[in-house]
């Protein structure tokens, strides 16, 4: 993992300063804003809300499930499956994420009836590199529950994680209830910063 997330700064032609204030949060899956401004991708493509607005991200690399996807303004995401594993162009980056373990969210129709726990190490840094803004090794503890939604293909997943020494967050993954595909999600991507919403797009048919 940690040789793959290297390439995040690599890929950064402008890093700038966070454009994450103001990101509209805790949506449901159904209720989303007028996406007349963004248009149809031709390729696989991940809808980020900035701002309270969505903004593309096209797809620059992939390696089985992993995934490396880019805005036009520079921010990076790099994903495995539905999860996000680094990021880049922010006020801090994750530079890394080490799970102790299978990733529970593999298997959501297994949360309905056997809730999960997992644990995993993530790396952060900031955008200048200095060591006294690097933090390696920080502890997630997490458990995984998922609840059925009012779409019957559609389950939730709620992962409620802590730190010993920077408190907790709640993850929700919007998942196909068949085959366990993530639709949607909203995911912390470090201190200080807003949690990311995300949906991912296929090209239009």
């Amino acid at each position: 993992m940690r040789a793959w997330t290297l390439l995040l700064p690599l890929l950064l032609t402008a890093c700038g300063d966070t454009l994450w204030s103001g990101l509209h949060k805790g949506q449901p899956l159904g209720d989303r804003p007028a996406l007349e401004d963004l248009p149809e991708p031709d390729g696989p493509a991940l809808r980020l809300w900035l701002n309270g607005r969505p903004t593309a991200a096209m797809l620059l690399q992939a390696l089985g499930e992993r995934r490396i996807w880019r805005t036009a303004a520079g921010q990076v995401v790099a994903t495995e499956g539905g999860r996000v594993t680094a990021t880049a162009g922010f006020r801090h980056y994750v530079a890394a994420t080490h799970f102790d373990g299978p990733d529970p969210l593999a298997r959501p129709a297994e949360l309905l009836d056997r809730p999960a726990a997992a644990r995993r190490l993530v790396d952060l840094k900031d955008p200048d590199g200095e060591p006294g803004g690097m933090r390696f090794g920080l502890a997630l503890d997490c458990r995984l529950r998922a609840e059925p939604t009012e779409d019957a293909g559609t389950l939730l997943v709620r992962e409620r994680c802590r730190s010993a020494d920077r408190g907790g967050f709640t993850n929700l993954f919007w998942v196909e209830a068949e085959g366990g595909a993530v639709l949607r999600a909203e995911q912390w991507i470090g201190p200080s910063l807003p949690m990311l919403v995300m949906e991912f797009l296929s090209p239009a048919s």
